[in-house]
């Protein structure tokens, strides 16, 4: 089985195109969706985090409420690399496992895992090749803008908080554009396609 990492930028397309690599045929799970998961009240990992960062992030509920959780951790790099330590072990756990259950069912699939900070996190070394998804900062902005409610400053502090995309393509195997139609991201992903399914 084929093992791929997909990354890139907030608001760069990743779900956009991990849904036309499903559409292909390909496995795929989404970090975002562990995460989520492992937050949840009742999970070991929710309880760190909550003795970590204390009672104030906490909503009526007792879910953790992610956007204070967010404010927090974007504006402090000590903050963010805790709240790292505390989940990335948990959902790297989750992602190898899922992995192990693909490769049994499917042996000479593709499996694609989804992570925005895989390379950040080294991860990205866990798999035959890395995906990076693209597109020029302004239209990050303008995608977070329309889809987040966040402030100008919210904006520009997530995503300096990210290692810049030039950067991050050092890294890939394969780019994927998304700054232009759906159709032309597509055509890439339909090419890239092609490549994996001959190495797997």
């Amino acid at each position: 089985m084929l093992r791929v990492g997909l990354t890139g930028g907030i608001a760069t397309g990743k779900s956009t195109v991990g849904r036309m690599f499903v559409a292909l045929g390909c496995h795929l799970i989404d970090s975002d969706h562990i995460t989520h998961e492992l937050l949840q009240p009742g999970q070991p990992v929710h309880r760190a985090v909550v003795q970590a960062f204390g009672e104030r992030i906490l909503a009526a509920d007792q879910t953790i409420d992610r956007k204070l959780l967010g404010e927090i951790v974007f504006n402090d790099p000590e903050s963010r690399a805790t709240l790292n330590s505390l989940v990335h072990p948990a959902v790297i756990q989750h992602q190898q496992s899922w992995l192990r259950e693909v490769e049994v069912q499917d042996r000479r699939g593709i499996a694609i895992v989804d992570a925005a900070l895989m390379i950040e996190a080294g991860t990205y070394k866990n798999y035959d090749k890395l995906i990076v998804v693209t597109c020029p900062t302004e239209q990050q902005k303008r995608r977070l803008r329309l889809r987040s409610g966040l402030s100008e400053e919210q904006i520009e502090t997530r995503i300096r908080s990210q290692m810049p995309i030039e950067e991050k393509t050092k890294y890939a195997d394969f780019v994927i554009d998304n700054s232009g139609s759906l159709e032309n991201t597509r055509h890439q992903v339909e090419r890239v396609y092609e490549e994996l399914r001959k190495l797997s």
